[in-house]
C-alpha cells in the first residue's frame, strides 16, 4: 500500500462509514513504516477515530517509535509473544540469519514498553504448546506484562487431546486472572470487550494493500487468499456503502465452511468455543474487581 492510499483509506473510513477504531495487520505492518505513520497522522485529529490498533512481532520496534506511539494518543500497540523463550521461538524461527530473534529484540526494549501507556501482548496458543498456556501465561506475566489477548490457532487442525490441552491452559489462565483482580492487581483482557461473527477475523470495512475492498480480513491468511477475489466488494476508487459491506460480511462464513477441510473448520469452532466459554467465566469477576476498583 501506498502512503496517499493509507491515508484515503482512513478518510473513508470516517466520512463515509462513520469511523470508529482502525487495524493495522499484515503480514507486519512495520515492514512498510511509511504506510503505518500516514494512517496514524491521518487518524491523529479525526474525531471521527477512537483508536488505532497497530498488531506486529515487535521486530520494526525500536526506541523511536517506542517515543512516538507512546505520544500519540490514540495508539494501542499489539505485540505477538507466546510465553516461554522456547514455546515463543518455536513457531518464530527467523528465516534469514541477519534476521534478529523476536524475543531477544522484546527483551532489549521490555524497558521501555512496560512504561508505554497502552501495550497489549497477544498470547498465541498453537496445538503443539497448548498444554503449556497457562505456564507461558504466568511468564509473560512475569515479564510485568498486564493487558492481554489471547488467540488459540484458528484454521488448522487439533487433535481431541490439543483441545483438551487448550481447555486446560485456559481454565489456568482464568484462576490466575481471578486471583490477579482479587488482589486488585490491574490486569485486563481485551477479548472481553471484542466480538466478531466469523472466528478470529474482523468484520467492516477492510483496505488491502492492492487498494481493494472487502467485508472482511481473511485474506490476511495465505491458505485463505483465494478468497480476495470472492469477497472484493470495491476499491478505493469505488468504494462500498455500510448496506454492501453488511451483506458481503453475511456471505463469509459460507465462503469459509465451503474452502477449508471439515477438520480444519470444525477445529476452529471448538477453539472458538474454548475461548468464548473462557471469557464468559471471567465476566463476573472482572464485574466484581471493577466495581471495587471504581469505589476505590
Amino acid at each position: 500500500m501506498e502512503p496517499e492510499d493509507a491515508r484515503k483509506a482512513v478518510r473513508l473510513f470516517s466520512d463515509s462509514h462513520g469511523g470508529g477504531s482502525i487495524k493495522m495487520f499484515g503480514g507486519e505492518p512495520l515492514l512498510v513504516p511509511n504506510v503505518v505513520r500516514a494512517a496514524l497522522e491521518e487518524a491523529r485529529d479525526d474525531p471521527n477515530i477512537r483508536w488505532v490498533y497497530l498488531s506486529t512481532n515487535g521486530l520494526g520496534l525500536d526506541s523511536e517509535w517506542i517515543e512516538y506511539l507512546s505520544n500519540y494518543p490514540k495508539g494501542i500497540l499489539t505485540i505477538s509473544m507466546d510465553g516461554s523463550p522456547d514455546d515463543h521461538r518455536r513457531h518464530r524461527r527467523a528465516v534469514h540469519d541477519d534476521v534478529p530473534d523476536t524475543y531477544d529484540h522484546l527483551m532489549v526494549l521490555r524497558p521501555q514498553l512496560l512504561k508505554m501507556p497502552r501495550v497489549v501482548i497477544t498470547q498465541t496458543i498453537a496445538p503443539a504448546t497448548a498444554y503449556r498456556a497457562a505456564e507461558n501465561f504466568e511468564h509473560l506475566v512475569g515479564l510485568g506484562f498486564w493487558r492481554f489477548n489471547f488467540l488459540p490457532g484458528y484454521y488448522i487442525p487439533w487433535r481431541k487431546n490439543q483441545l483438551e490441552a487448550l481447555q486446560q491452559g485456559f481454565d489456568g489462565i482464568h484462576q490466575r486472572i481471578t486471583n490477579r483482580w482479587g488482589a486488585m492487581e490491574r490486569t485486563y483482557v481485551r477479548n472481553l470487550f471484542t466480538w466478531a461473527p466469523t472466528p478470529f477475523f474482523n468484520t467492516g470495512l477492510v483496505v488491502d494493500s492492492d487498494r481493494s475492498i472487502h467485508p472482511s480480513n481473511v485474506g490476511l491468511s495465505g491458505a485463505l487468499d483465494h478468497l480476495r477475489e470472492q469477497t472484493q466488494i470495491g476499491t478505493l476508487d469505488s468504494p462500498p456503502s455500510p448496506q454492501d459491506i453488511e451483506r458481503g460480511a453475511r456471505t463469509v462464513n459460507g465462503l469459509l465452511e465451503s474452502a477449508l477441510p471439515e477438520k480444519v473448520w470444525a477445529s476452529t469452532h471448538a477453539v472458538d468455543a474454548a475461548l468464548s466459554q473462557f471469557c464468559r467465566q471471567l465476566y463476573p469477576h472482572w464485574a466484581r474487581y471493577k466495581r471495587r476498583r471504581d469505589a476505590a
